[in-house]
């Protein structure tokens, strides 16, 4: 059984059960260099599946769920032409360019999961392949001391339709990890959110050594 990365509940106020200290935790990988762009592995979950209707559809932000909205993926296309009627070269512009944005803006963005350690809570990212924005809102005990990013689908259909994808993406304003150590610390009992915990205090070591 999949774990959603919502198991916040913690911080939401709702009990994460027993399951939260009995299972052993995920493999811990090397967390990736902090920079603009990532090369990530994505999954997807939705508030629908059997091991997350107990927590509703809240964040562990305590704001609700919501899936990115689809975006037309940018094509290179003809940019002149000639008097006889041939298209000059191609010119387009590259997906991986820099990219900006308001942040002060009422931002249409989607829920994604992830260590906070990591992708601290607030981290707005653009996945590149599709231009969707998405702002890290949860964590969950598959997450933690892990590489991966889960983006929130509003239908089964799109979360099984996702799989699990290498996806570049683009960091459009990194979330703090002061707040996210101050959300986190009172529930350091769950081992998941204990691993966040000591990376963040920068005991790396200590988090790649609890299982």
């Amino acid at each position: 059984m999949r774990f959603h990365p919502a198991l916040l509940a913690a911080a939401a106020g709702l009990s994460l059960g027993a399951c939260g200290t009995t299972r052993n935790l995920p493999t811990y990988e090397r967390p990736l260099a902090r920079a603009e762009f990532q090369q990530v592995r994505t999954t997807a979950y939705t508030d629908t599946e059997s091991d997350h209707r107990r927590y509703g559809n809240s964040t562990a932000l305590g704001t609700t769920l919501h899936a990115a909205p689809r975006l037309a993926v940018p094509r290179a296309i003809p940019v002149a032409e000639s008097a006889s009627g041939e298209y000059q070269p191609i010119a387009y512009v590259s997906r991986t360019q820099p990219f900006t944005l308001d942040i002060s803006s009422n931002l249409n963005y989607g829920s994604a999961a992830a260590d906070w350690s990591r992708w601290p809570a607030g981290t707005i990212f653009r996945i590149i392949s599709t231009g969707q924005l998405y702002r890290v809102e949860d964590y969950g005990w598959a997450l933690a001391g892990r590489n991966t990013i889960d983006l929130y689908m509003a239908t089964p259909r799109e979360m099984n339709g996702w799989g699990v994808r290498s996806e570049e993406i683009q960091i459009v304003q990194w979330g703090d990890p002061s707040t996210s150590l101050r959300k986190l610390a009172p529930h350091t009992k769950f081992r998941h959110i204990r691993r966040m915990v000591l990376e963040l205090e920068g005991h790396s070591r200590a988090a790649a050594q609890l299982h």
